[in-house]
């Protein structure tokens, strides 16, 4: 079975950033985040699903209404879990079936809430994305049309950089003063003494 690197980070701490500097150096990278909305937008059951759970057609034009489900479930933790109940299996799964097909020295598992999911039980080790919380707020405004509030409150529906950072294996600070690739290269070279002495 492949060694397996989780990384996590909430909304704008750069987990993205610091996965493709991962995969340039040639390790496989699976985005959680990214196949939850694919599976999300084509999976009927999960389709069947979502709506009776929410009560409504989520899907008016065939596609998933973000925003609306996202209105929905970030003032909503109950709702939010369910949510992740129903998409969380569905992506473990396919990420299970992705992991057999790789044959790279280790695989990263990205995901923001990897503790929250209760994906820690799938990984070898997780590495923390952290960054200052205006640099977050600051990231996720430029590049999307979330205003402040809305960013806030999803900040609100993850867990903080020091929890974060506890329960991790390795922390990089993604902050406007760090340098994240040397500490990449650290990390990588770590892994792959971990992988030699197996």
């Amino acid at each position: 079975m492949i060694f397996r690197l989780g990384i996590t980070g909430g909304i704008g701490s750069g987990k993205s950033t610091v996965s493709r500097a991962f995969h340039v150096l040639g390790i496989p990278v699976f985005s959680a985040d990214e196949e939850g909305r694919k599976i999300m937008d084509t999976d009927p059951g999960l389709k069947t699903d979502l709506n009776r759970l929410i009560g409504e057609d989520m899907y008016p034009d065939g596609i998933l209404d973000r925003t609306g489900l996202a209105s929905l479930i970030f003032n909503d933790k109950e709702l939010l879990q369910k949510v992740n109940n129903l998409v969380h299996p569905r992506v473990l799964d396919k990420y299970e079936k992705w992991c057999l097909e790789q044959d790279a020295s280790y695989a990263v598992f990205e995901t923001a809430i990897l503790f929250e999911a209760g994906v820690e039980k799938y990984v070898d080790k997780v590495v923390a994305v952290i960054a200052p919380v205006n640099e977050r707020i600051n990231r996720v405004m430029e590049r999307s049309k979330m205003s402040r509030e809305q960013v806030v409150e999803r900040m609100n529906n993850q867990m903080g950089g020091d929890d974060l950072a506890s329960r991790s294996d390795f922390v990089i600070n993604n902050s406007e003063t760090s340098m994240i690739i040397p500490r990449v290269l650290e990390i990588h070279e770590s892994i792959l003494c971990i992988i030699n002495k197996e």
